[in-house]
Order: structure tokens, then sequence, then C-alpha cells
């Protein structure tokens, strides 16, 4: 996929900012941009050791002109923060995938480059990216001086930083095998392109999607439906699913009602979309299970398991000591 922009968030009115102060003490002796001498640093040694040998994957987390969008404002990646992602990666990702499939599936199919920026990208419109891919090689993953705050819930975890990836690694598996062409069938007419995000389409569970842009396309759809299947708990996605049984309620003019900037839905009719969903799920996990030996369940289990981990500190984001 071309420059692929996986994810955005509208800001509602404000804007996402962290103010800081300067000190000597603040100061770091580690250089985030890239120089003709630049120094191996500890971070590069254990990125060599954890991801480079075992899996052929780089990690650049300097920055480096080349590998950011110039369209954007950017900021480099902390050294503190980069090492903390290499972590939450390698632990709920990678040995996730290793665990349960396979190095040597692990090797072969896993994004090979992840770029490590240290903000968002920010659009006039109040809105900003958080990771962008393209052609299921690279994956920019933005916003990682924010960790500490965004990433401390499952929730935050997955829906700025983790769920970019499960979304195009699922882009990988499908362009080497093809899903059934039974699946895009489901809602084929219902497909959005560009407009899926725009408010007229906010009722995407009862039409029978999972988000809001998976009625961009049936690949992104699929994308959707899997990476948001293993990010998210089994009472979740009965949520989903209870949502999508109802239509949302509109007014005369057939506009969508809100309340509290959530979708009203009108418990007293039937909609189909959790019927939809469900179809789609089975096309899903029918593909996983039978072409790549992935039970959508038991790798749910493992990386919420993981995920949980990182949370309860169960696991030392800090390190760069090579065991």
């Amino acid at each position: 996929m071309k420059k692929n922009i996986i994810f955005s968030l509208l800001l509602m009115g404000t804007a996402l900012l962290v103010t800081t102060s300067c000190s000597e003490d603040d100061l770091s002796d580690q250089s985030v941009i890239k120089t003709s001498t630049q120094q191996r640093t500890d971070l590069d040694n254990w990125l060599e050791v954890n991801y480079l040998r075992p899996y052929n994957i780089q990690v650049k987390y300097r920055y480096e002109y080349n590998e950011i969008d110039e369209g954007y404002y950017t900021v480099p990646c902390s050294y503190e923060m980069a090492v903390k992602m290499a972590h939450i990666l390698k632990y709920t990702c990678i040995d996730a995938y290793t665990d349960k499939v396979g190095i040597a599936f692990v090797r072969t199919y896993f994004p090979k480059l992840f770029i490590f920026e240290g903000e968002f990208h920010y659009r006039n419109n109040g809105s900003f990216e958080l990771g962008t891919a393209e052609g299921g090689k690279k994956i920019n993953l933005m916003g990682l001086n924010h960790i500490d705050e965004l990433g401390s819930s499952i929730e935050g975890l997955n829906n700025y930083y983790l769920h970019v990836i499960h979304h195009e690694f699922t882009h990988i598996l499908h362009q080497t095998t093809n899903y059934s062409a039974a699946y895009q069938l489901i809602t084929l007419k219902e497909y959005k392109s560009d407009k899926c995000f725009n408010s007229e389409f906010s009722d995407y569970l009862s039409r029978g999607f999972i988000t809001a842009y998976a009625q961009q396309a049936a690949d992104e759809d699929f994308a959707e439906m899997y990476s948001n299947y293993v990010t998210n708990t089994a009472e979740q996605w009965e949520a989903w699913m209870k949502q999508a049984e109802h239509p949302a309620l509109r007014d005369a003019d057939g506009n969508l009602q809100f309340e509290g900037g959530e979708l009203v839905y009108d418990m007293n009719a039937r909609a189909n979309g959790r019927d939809l969903i469900e179809q789609k799920l089975d096309i899903l996990r029918s593909y996983m299970s039978s072409v790549w030996n992935i039970d959508l369940d038991v790798m749910r289990e493992s990386i919420l398991g993981r995920e949980q981990d990182i949370i309860d500190g169960k696991i030392d984001l800090t390190t760069t000591e090579i065991k």
C-alpha cells in the first residue's frame, strides 16, 4: 500500500499539548539526531540482539528526515521512550506471535522496519495521525513521547500504539494468501471509501462494520476485524455486538442522534449489524486457522495477557541489559 494512513483521532476542539521546562538536569548527552559519527548506544546493542539477529527486524529511533513525512512538523522520539516502546512491541506482539505460531512465521511475515517518532502528526482540522504504513513492510509509530500518559491502560496502549501493528500485519498476511471473496460480498454496497469517517456513517456497527475505518474498503474491513478482535476482551466484543443489534436513532430529517457525543440506539427496533459482523468473523476465523494456524481466541488471550503484564509493571521497560 502506498503511504497508507491507518488511523486518526479527532481532538474535539482541544489539542494534545505537553509542556515541559528545561534545565541542565533535563538535558541528555545521548542525541536522537542521526549523524555520520553517531556512537552506538546500549539500545542499539539491545535491538541487535533482540530484533535484528533473531528476526531481521530493524528499529530506527533516531531522527532521520528521509524516514518521516515532511508534510508535518515532526519531533524525535526520546531515548527513554524508544527503550520502552522497543520492549512493549517485542513482548506484546513479536513474542506473542513467536509463542503461538513460531519464530519462522514471524521472521517471514512480520513487518521488517519500525520508525519511532516522538509526536503525532497533527492536521489543521483538529485530528492527528497515530501511525502510517508503507507496503506492509515499514510502520511509523507516532506519539511515543506520550507513552507514559496514553499507554497507561490496555485500551490506551492499543488505541494509540499497538492496534496499527496488528492491522498492518493482517494486510501482509492477506496480501500473501488472500481471504475468501465471500467476505467483501457481505457488505459490498456499504463501503464508503474516503467518506468512512463522515458523521452520517457513524452508525457503522448496526451497518455491519466493527469500526468507522472498516467502512473504507474490504481489505481495511478485514484488517480492522482481526486487529480489534485480538486487542479487545470478549466482554467488549459482546458489548459492540449488542449495539450492532439495534439501529441508531435518527430524527425526522434522517440525521443521526447523539447524546454526550455518543450515538443513541433505537432499542425498540432491530438491525442486522450483528449478523453481518459475525458472518465476517466466521470467515476471518476460518482463514486465520486454515491458512496461518492462528486461533483467534488463543491469540487474543496471549496478546491481552501480555498487555496486562505491561500495565501491571511485570516487565521492566527501562533496561537495555542483554541476557
